[in-house]
């Protein structure tokens, strides 16, 4: 039959025929979001929120402006120099003493001394002393005031330092850049200028680095380890390969701590390691494997050479043996045909398992805070600290913030080399 005679289709029945289209295009549409809502619920609150939460914690200051409202007021056209007007003394006593308990005073000192040494045992104790009262101050504005800064200063003479009162005004806001500042080595100046901190303060920039280098080893060693495992592994029968993929995948089963204890026990002076190598006679005396940077790269090592194997394995069992055999035919050396025609296919799965490993690696914390010594702590273990022990939420958070661009910052170089890579081929 021709296209000339072929029965012409009514215009009602044709539209009738979208629409049925467009309402079952519609129906498998909310199928596919009905299906991946429960994931995308699960990631939004478990996921999404946490790291929100974190970075807004991070900019966070609200313990000064709570507790010292009047103080903030009065230093906001302060210089930062000098002393600051009595007026601030005067407001500083009355905000200390309308404080609702001890608890607020902490809080205001722990974030204090954060900023200025020794403003816990300052604020505390002029807390102390204005709660308990005193004689009264004259009833003239001026005169109140001067009176307030006598009787402070008669508290502590440290009120008539200026470093002090440049810590409440340096934080006599809601929002603040001095948590993430501060974690990279810098603070603001009394005139609110960005400047280094002093050489004896700048510890977390040396951490930082400390934390990359530690994580680069171990990702360099997984390298080393993993490729040529890997290698044998993708050259086995299917039913060999399996069966020793189950003992590279054994360390997923053993919780960490259970790992690290083991390693506590191997590499101890009188550990199996040690007494091996001297019954071996290859060494006269035990070698200082614990609690130093040896411990910590063996340990994570062997916790993140699985994450390191797959992906180089799943690559390399997608590579065609021919391809080697076929350069070797045409006259390769196999040693050169290897490297130059099998190890840029597999480029891809050392990538992904070297950007894995990396990742991983420097959000450790147990590892090397059990294994380690005091100069092999990375930054999650100050992240604990300021989170468990000094309860400085707002640092912690800069830390993790720092940590969090840090990952997202390889990822996106490991997306350019990756894209690179793509159009180049």
């Amino acid at each position: 039959m021709s296209a000339a005679t072929l029965p012409a289709v009514p215009l009602a029945d044709s539209a009738q025929l979208a629409r049925a289209l467009s309402r079952g295009e519609r129906s498998r549409r909310n199928r596919a979001l009905a299906l991946t809502l429960p994931l995308l619920l699960f990631l939004l609150f478990t996921l999404l929120v946490p790291i929100a939460a974190l970075l807004l914690r991070a900019v966070q200051n609200p313990e000064v402006v709570n507790a010292l409202p009047r103080t903030s007021d009065a230093l906001a056209r302060w210089d930062g120099r000098d002393q600051p007007p009595a007026a601030a003394f005067a407001a500083l006593a009355e905000d200390l003493g309308a404080l609702r308990d001890g608890s607020d005073a902490g809080a205001l000192a722990r974030r204090l001394n954060t900023e200025a040494a020794g403003a816990r045992s300052l604020i505390m104790g002029t807390y102390r002393a204005v709660s308990a009262g005193g004689a009264p101050t004259p009833t003239l504005q001026g005169a109140r005031e001067e009176a307030a800064r006598e009787r402070l200063i008669g508290i502590d003479a440290r009120w008539g330092q200026a470093r002090y009162w440049v810590a409440i005004a340096n934080n006599s806001s809601r929002w603040t850049a001095n948590y993430l500042l501060a974690s990279v080595d810098f603070k603001r100046g009394a005139d609110g200028s960005i400047e280094r901190m002093p050489p004896d303060q700048q510890v977390f920039g040396r951490i930082l680095l400390r934390t990359f280098e530690i994580s680069a080893v171990v990702t360099l060693l997984c390298v080393l380890l993993a490729y040529p495992l890997a290698w044998w592994l993708s050259t086995l029968p299917a039913r060999r390969a399996n069966l020793l993929m189950i003992v590279v995948l054994v360390p997923f089963w053993t919780s960490i701590l259970v790992r690290v204890a083991a390693w506590v026990v191997l590499l101890q002076r009188e550990g199996l390691v040690n007494k091996a190598l001297m019954s071996a006679a290859l060494l006269d005396e035990p070698l200082a494997l614990l609690f130093n940077r040896t411990g910590v790269l063996i340990s994570m090592v062997h916790i993140l050479l699985p994450f390191m194997i797959l992906p180089i394995y799943s690559v390399m069992k997608s590579v065609p043996p021919t391809y080697l055999r076929a350069a070797v035919s045409l006259g390769s050396p196999p040693l050169a045909a290897f490297f130059r025609v099998y190890v840029p296919q597999t480029l891809p799965g050392v990538g992904a398992g070297a950007l894995l490993v990396f990742i991983l690696a420097i959000g450790y914390y147990v590892t090397p805070a059990l294994l380690g010594g005091a100069n092999d702590q990375m930054l999650s273990y100050y992240i604990a600290q300021y989170t468990n022990v000094d309860v400085n939420w707002g640092m912690a958070c800069a830390l993790g913030a720092i940590l969090l661009g840090a990952t997202l910052v390889l990822y996106a170089i490991y997306r350019r080399i990756g894209q690179a890579e793509l159009s180049l081929g």
